[in-house]
């Protein structure tokens, strides 16, 4: 029968738990606790604060009879500092009230005994141990600073290691098996990372494969949806075996990442939330910085499908049109020569014009950017809708005149030769019809420039062709 204190997993993790504690714990201990005496704390660092007390006595004893009393309290000093900064204040202070005891036994009258008959030694003893009590206070609180920065420290490097790895990733699997892989080491758990809120998916999990119960799935949703911590040792969903973290960015729940002891107890201790909350951080970053990528490489993509198919629709106008348009001027020339082919001509031109309105349908569909105004200058040119306006004034202009200025509004900036515009305007039986192309020109300047004498827009390339400016 399962046991529902312990977590879905392998069972042989118990005995990895039991062996190997929290990595986490580790750096932060040994960064917290170098002194040599840390292993004893109750025994080893009082009976080296005791041998310290002792050797400064010792010292003493040698140079009172030479020197006097002055210079040995001062000997027990560092006996105190030493106390404090490889044990602690507990050790310290012990250390303070030991070398009180011993000056007051071996340096005061009457000696060997703790009496004091002298007024003298009376202040000499309790300035002794103010003094020492105060060093010791000192010292310890500069070594639990120097505990506290190591600390962070510490844990900057944990939190600054993952987010090296993380930067590394090019994908959202990439960043949830790292993701996985390094909480299960720092915290030495199982762990999961779940995504979508109406049925959450494992996206990951560490140290190996791991399905997950229903109530643990629960607690996943609850996570996902409401952004708040769920699972065992919470309040919310307290019966699942897993404990799940939401990865957030500012306005989304982007994932969660689930962790699980084998022995039941909870993954992350009070003092290490701060440590996953940045960790979760780091990560919902990099899936923010995933997502933004990836929306780039549709968005580029999407681009760049939009670009040929429109090249593809410009082609099909720029070159079927117009012959097309040759066809039906060919079909009414026959109609008119009185040929005994005037039905066939007559097909030949309805069936013609309806390709050109299929050809006209067909540009029209594409991509939306195309379908925008142009806007050059004072000019707003909808190629759509077939419209122009001056400054916000609409300008009325004939089909050739427009198509002309189609043609160079769609390629603004270059300059497009005379028998470009002759074919694409009035089709390739015209393309050396030059003087058809500037009386068009001439009608356009006079209807678009402010000045037709000195034009600005429509701008001429001598034995070339046409320009439209775009400034």
């Amino acid at each position: 029968m399962w046991n529902r204190a312990t977590p879905r997993v392998c069972p042989l993790d118990v005995a990895r738990a039991a062996a190997h504690p929290s990595p986490v714990m580790d750096t932060l201990a040994s960064a917290a606790e170098e002194r040599p005496w840390s292993g004893f704390p109750g025994a080893l660092a009082y009976v080296a604060a005791a041998a310290m007390v002792a050797v400064s006595s010792a010292a003493g004893l040698l140079i009172a009879p030479r020197w006097g009393n002055g210079p040995v309290d001062l000997l027990y000093l560092p006996a105190v500092l030493g106390a404090a900064v490889f044990g602690g204040l507990r050790p310290a202070l012990f250390a303070a009230v030991v070398s009180t005891l011993a000056y007051n036994y071996f340096f005061t009258a009457p000696y060997h005994t703790l009496v004091i008959h002298s007024a003298a030694d009376v202040v000499t003893v309790a300035g002794l141990f103010a003094v020492a009590v105060v060093t010791s206070h000192l010292a310890g609180s500069l070594r639990a600073q120097a505990r506290l920065a190591a600390a962070h420290a510490a844990r900057n490097a944990t939190i600054a290691g993952l987010a090296r790895r993380l930067l590394s990733c090019s994908g959202e699997k990439a960043i949830a098996e790292i993701t996985v892989a390094e909480l299960a080491r720092l915290f030495n758990c199982n762990a999961v990372l779940a995504t979508g809120t109406d049925n959450p998916q494992l996206r990951a999990s560490a140290p190996g494969p791991t399905t997950l119960a229903p109530s643990d799935l629960a607690a996943a949703t609850l996570t996902l949806t409401r952004g708040e911590a769920a699972g065992r040792g919470v309040v919310r969903a307290n019966l699942a075996d897993w404990t799940f973290y939401a990865i957030a960015s500012s306005d989304a729940v982007l994932a969660a990442a689930g962790l699980a002891r084998s022995d039941g107890q909870a993954p992350v201790a009070e003092d290490q939330r701060a440590l996953l909350g940045n960790l979760l951080d780091q990560v919902a970053l990099a899936l923010e910085r995933a997502s933004f990528e990836r929306d780039a490489r549709d968005s580029i993509a999407l681009r760049e499908r939009d670009k040929l198919r429109s090249a593809l629709l410009s082609s099909i106008g720029e070159d079927v049109k117009p012959r097309l348009a040759a066809i039906a001027a060919s079909a009414r020339a026959l109609k008119r020569g009185g040929t005994a082919y005037k039905a066939e001509a007559s097909t030949i031109a309805e069936e013609a014009a309806k390709l050109d309105r299929y050809v006209d349908n067909l540009i029209d569909l594409r991509p939306g950017g195309e379908q925008e105004p142009i806007a050059v200058g004072p000019l707003t040119i909808d190629l759509h809708r077939r419209s122009v306006q001056r400054d916000g004034r609409a300008v009325h202009l004939t089909p050739k005149e427009f198509a002309l200025l189609a043609e160079l509004a769609k390629q603004a900036g270059r300059v497009l030769t005379h028998a470009q515009l002759l074919r694409a305007v009035w089709g390739p039986a015209q393309a050396d019809q030059i003087d058809y192309l500037r009386v068009a020109v001439r009608a356009l300047r006079q209807k678009l420039e402010r000045d037709p004498g000195a034009p600005t827009l429509i701008l001429n390339e001598p034995a070339i062709g046409y320009r439209l400016a775009t400034n």
